[in-house]
């Protein structure tokens, strides 16, 4: 079916839709960092979420694989639970929260994506290995499969957390700021890689914040500031007026949208 699949129990599912997110709200210590969010993100989309420092853009992702408790609300990943659809999404955390002193290679970090199939207390076997090393030449650093990871440059760290995302073969990527602190050659080549899944039918979801680059590199947003100030596609939603509504009018912040927007009407 094109736009709903059939349950069980009769209902349906709408398929254009990966993921729905209806009232949440996460709070810690009582303090909303999140509230009443609302959004459903269409399938097939390079979607960017972008916001101010402390706007609850990283809590999104957590509330979404349930890492954090949240308040109140619920979410959908493709019609169903996160928990029942889990292996249908890939994660790739930012590089700060990751301990890069554990005692692990660039391959076994990848293969680390596949253990929903090997099983915890089962090896890991050749086809593993071989999916693996794959992944790796897909983000182009299969010569480094064997390096341990605290050897590796914090862009080769970021690719190889992207392989094992990719190794996943997921339907919803989830990514918390892949394109932070990485070098130009990095950046180009996670472009790429975002093109490319989406040409397969892929749903990618970015933390992003180079206001710049962002009619250049997705086809829908979600501007968050505790709440969704707006969400759509780019070029109903990355106005000046949202910014304005999103980060508190900031003078440079325009500037970068005025350019962004510019480029992206030289591009059409």
């Amino acid at each position: 079916m094109s736009d709903s699949e059939q349950l069980n129990n009769g209902s349906r599912i709408d398929s254009s839709i990966a993921l729905s997110v209806d009232d949440l709200t996460v709070a810690y210590h009582r303090k909303p960092v999140i509230w009443d969010v609302a959004i459903d993100l269409p399938t097939g989309s390079l979607i960017g979420i972008v916001g101010p420092n402390g706007a609850g853009k990283s809590t999104l992702l957590k509330a979404i694989m349930n890492l954090v408790p949240i308040a109140s609300g619920r979410v959908k990943v493709f019609g169903k639970t996160y928990r029942e659809n889990r292996h249908r999404v890939g994660y790739v955390p930012q590089r700060e929260s990751v301990d890069w002193d554990f005692p692990v290679d660039a391959l076994d970090v990848v293969t680390m994506g596949l253990y929903s199939q090997i099983g915890w207390c089962f090896p890991v076997r050749k086809k593993h290995r071989e999916a693996g090393m794959e992944a790796l030449r897909r983000v182009g650093i299969a010569d480094l499969a064997r390096r341990q990871i605290s050897q590796l440059s914090g862009g080769q760290q970021q690719r190889t957390f992207l392989a094992r995302a990719l190794v996943q073969d997921a339907d919803l990527y989830l990514m918390d700021e892949p394109f932070a602190a990485v070098d130009a050659s990095t950046e180009k080549a996670i472009v790429e890689l975002l093109r490319e899944l989406k040409s397969r039918g892929k749903t990618v979801v970015v933390i992003h914040h180079d206001l710049q680059t962002v009619p250049e590199y997705f086809d829908y947003t979600v501007l968050l500031n505790m709440r969704v100030v707006a969400s759509g596609p780019v070029e109903e939603t990355f106005t000046t007026e949202n910014l304005q509504k999103t980060y508190g009018g900031r003078l440079t912040l325009l500037d970068e949208v005025s350019e962004a927007m510019r480029r992206r009407e030289r591009s059409l």
